[in-house]
């Protein structure tokens, strides 16, 4: 069975998943959602992310397991990071470090050849790459990750598009820090 695409995401509950200028640091994660997150993570066979998300990583996650005041779930994402296959949509990139192919552009066809090769599901990330994605109807999954706040401005996690997907809800969680999660899955086309 080929593996899925699943958008993964945290976002504030007005629907943002950055604030003016990048800001992020409005997200409540904490020791016990960082190790959620490094569990379905590590499952995954595959990240699948923008230029900018992807230094992002870049800047901090390589190292961030020899800082000696790192949690013990920063140390454990690290590895998992470094070893994940990647791969980065840019049209800017010529080459990318740690496990990682550019792709100047989504080929529907060439996403899904990935998808059925994959060990594993594909975790999406990034607003602007999972706009594409949903343009081309390539997102199976979204697991999204409602913050307890409203920030009021900034890069939206969803933006108008003219495909329609229905979904059905397949798991919620609720987490100590007020943290909800909701994976919901495409249950058909129209």
């Amino acid at each position: 069975m080929p593996g899925k695409i699943v958008l993964f995401a945290g976002v504030s509950l007005d629907g943002y998943i950055e604030g003016p200028d990048h800001d992020i640091a409005w997200h409540r994660v904490d020791e016990e959602l960082h190790l959620h997150f490094n569990e379905q993570l590590a499952a995954m066979g595959r990240f699948l992310s923008g230029r900018r998300t992807h230094q992002l990583m870049t800047d901090f996650w390589p190292t961030a397991d020899a800082d000696p005041e790192s949690s013990p779930a920063t140390r454990e994402f690290a590895g998992i990071w470094r070893t994940m296959p990647k791969t980065v949509y840019s049209t800017t990139l010529d080459r990318a470090d740690w496990n990682t192919t550019v792709v100047p552009r989504v080929d529907p066809a060439e996403v899904r050849a990935l998808a059925a090769s994959s060990d594993g599901d594909l975790t999406l990330s990034g607003a602007n790459l999972a706009a594409s994605f949903r343009d081309h109807d390539l997102i199976d999954v979204y697991q999204i990750y409602v913050h307890p706040v409203l920030i009021g401005r900034g890069t939206p996690l969803l933006t108008p598009t003219d495909t329609f997907n229905d979904l059905r809800l397949d798991t919620t969680r609720t987490f100590p820090n007020g943290v909800v999660m909701l994976r919901y899955e495409k249950a058909g086309s129209a």
